[in-house]
């Protein structure tokens, strides 16, 4: 089918500012030409994802990730290629062109969604019928009122094996949609309902779509808790429970818990900025997204000791990203749900308003552990503390070293030693690992390049110079003509090389945006750093020609097998091949 128009695209570009865009996403600090922050892609303390205006396109030189307004939204909303463009063309103002560009997996994840509204709506339904009353009452016995219940587009899926694929066929809905929507599977016997017997929770993304479901069930068989898996809309590694309500409750932090229940329950107390994971460990990607909408995120996770280890994990997970983090110290029941029941509203707000730092909480768990009234434990609580404190800002240290001196009647001079001993032999054997980590990437690369091509680092450099030369000086095509695209030994080279010289030919444009459809949104971070590279160059054409030497002559020389070793169709494939 055809592809949208270059006009289309080109006028969408210049209707969407990549810095605009992205500032409503990351906090820009500008730096001489360019713009840098936080990448939203991966966790980072350190700044190095940059946005080059006069480019409109984007790179992070920490992981890589890179492209246009187009490639961002793909990346940071997941969508598809139509989806992210469409998305910009409504931000823009623009509508979208009738003349059948492909849109079919866009129509896919259209139907996904609406096959999903539907579904939550028979759910609700059912449950508000008298057929469903069961349901009810599990969420009323809960301590859920109608009102919390209906916000939350509670349900309940019927104990019969096909009460909703018959709901949804009566609705238009084939099979296969049902399918990768997930709410159906395929048995021995046919297909059937993949949520029976239990209550229902509709998982709804930021921008308000129904993407997946939770159910659990009404008494303690197993499974518990089963959840819609991975499907074109949902990625749960990638959601978060309630943030579409907690992004809207007006302020600046979220509170993490364990389950959609806590979340609830927690809303329904005032508590509307809590959030949960969707059925899985806390992810970095989790960890992003909440970074987003949030400048403290309060973690209240369960008691017990998978709720602790999980806590463990979400502490180290945020501590790789630039964002307060707070813990409170929790009683009257083993969650939240459980402790604003037995104890009320107010009392677990104290808890909240007197949360203790990521600092001060390693330090009240680890001073359990050792009998202060000895000086045995004083020392080895001393020792362990500072720790502690080696990874805390300077400020943190100054005041806990004071606080550490006082409690323990140690003069915080001996404190302050003992902390630079053990950063010193901290930093030695960071630099060790990273020094080890450079050697071990870089025999990593050299295998990679040999086995991929066998070919030398310097051509492989003079490859994607002549595409970055090309995309920023389209005049240097007059000088590689001859050149042929099997001399780009690379695989990605090669597809750029003939990407962009075909549209060079065809006298087409080269801004970014017209290769989102061909490049996938890696590829695109590859690319967009052979662009941003290759600007300013003194002298183009002088380069340009630099570089296809060194291919040709690492071609040559990687084909240069005597007359004596080669056969008629070696010298025909040789030769036919210099010769197009």
């Amino acid at each position: 089918m055809p592809s949208l128009s270059d006009s289309f695209l080109q006028e969408l570009r210049l209707k969407t500012d990549v810095v605009d865009l992205i500032s409503s996403y990351v906090s820009l600090k500008k730096r001489g030409n360019t713009y840098v922050g936080l990448c939203p892609f991966h966790n980072e303390k350190t700044p190095s994802f940059t946005v080059y205006e006069n480019t409109q396109s984007f790179y992070c030189f920490g992981c890589g990730a890179g492209g246009d307004g187009v490639s961002f939204m793909r990346k940071i909303e997941n969508l598809d290629y139509i989806d992210a463009v469409k998305v910009l063309a409504q931000r823009a103002g623009m509508q979208m062109p009738d003349d059948g560009y492909d849109d079919s997996l866009s129509k896919k994840r259209r139907t996904i969604l609406e096959i999903n509204r539907e579904t939550a709506r028979f759910y609700h339904n059912y449950m508000m019928s008298e057929q469903g009353k069961v349901g009810l009452q599990y969420f009323l016995n809960r301590g859920l009122s109608q009102k919390t219940i209906r916000h939350f587009g509670l349900g309940y899926a019927p104990n019969k094996w096909d009460e909703l694929l018959k709901h949804l066929k009566s609705k238009g809905y084939n099979i296969s949609d049902m399918l990768a929507a997930g709410v159906v599977r395929k048995g021995e016997k046919g297909y059937y309902d993949y949520f029976r017997n239990r209550v229902m929770t509709p998982i709804i993304d930021v921008r308000g779509n129904f993407i997946a479901f939770g159910g659990r069930v009404l008494d303690d068989s197993k499974p518990k808790y089963i959840n819609t898996s991975d499907t074109l809309v949902y990625k749960k590694t990638n959601e978060v429970f309630g943030l579409n309500y907690a992004k809207d409750s007006g302020k600046d932090s979220l509170i993490l818990c364990e389950g959609y229940m806590d979340v609830i329950a927690m809303h329904q107390a005032g508590f509307t900025n809590a959030v949960a994971g969707c059925g899985t460990a806390l992810t970095n990607e989790q960890v992003r997204l909440l970074s987003r909408y949030a400048k403290e995120i309060i973690l209240v996770y369960d008691n017990d000791e998978a709720g602790q280890k999980a806590l463990n994990k979400a502490i180290s997970l945020f501590d790789q990203v630039d964002i307060k983090i707070s813990i409170p110290t929790l009683s009257g029941g083993k969650d939240p749900d459980e402790i604003i029941k037995n104890l009320g509203r107010a009392r677990f707000a104290d808890m909240l308003e007197n949360s203790s730092n990521e600092v001060e909480f390693a330090i009240m768990k680890l001073r359990r552990g050792f009998n202060l009234q000895t000086t045995q434990g004083k020392s080895q609580f001393a020792s362990e503390a500072v720790k502690i404190l080696a990874n805390a800002t300077p400020i943190e240290q100054d005041l806990y070293l004071s606080r550490l001196a006082d409690e323990l009647g140690i003069e915080k001079r001996a404190l302050q030693a003992q902390l630079v001993e053990y950063s010193t032999r901290m930093a030695k054997g960071i630099k060790k690992r990273e020094y080890n980590k450079i050697i071990d990437d870089d025999l990593r690369k050299t295998r990679k390049e040999s086995f991929e091509a066998d070919t030398s680092t310097v051509s492989l450099k003079a490859q994607a110079r002549v595409i970055g030369l090309l995309m920023t000086y389209p005049d240097c095509y007059s000088l590689c003509k001859d050149l042929n695209p099997d001399e780009f030994t690379a695989g990605f080279y090669k597809k750029a090389y003939e990407t962009v010289t075909q549209r060079i030919r065809d006298n087409l444009s080269l801004e970014l945006i017209v290769f989102n459809e061909v490049f996938t949104d890696d590829e695109m971070g590859k690319f967009t750093h052979l662009v941003s590279v290759s600007q300013n160059s003194s002298n183009p054409k002088k380069e340009f020609t630099d570089c296809i030497n060194v291919i040709d002559n690492e071609y040559k020389k990687q084909n240069s097998k005597s007359t004596s070793e080669m056969n008629d169709d070696d010298f025909r494939n040789f030769f036919s091949k210099k010769n197009t």
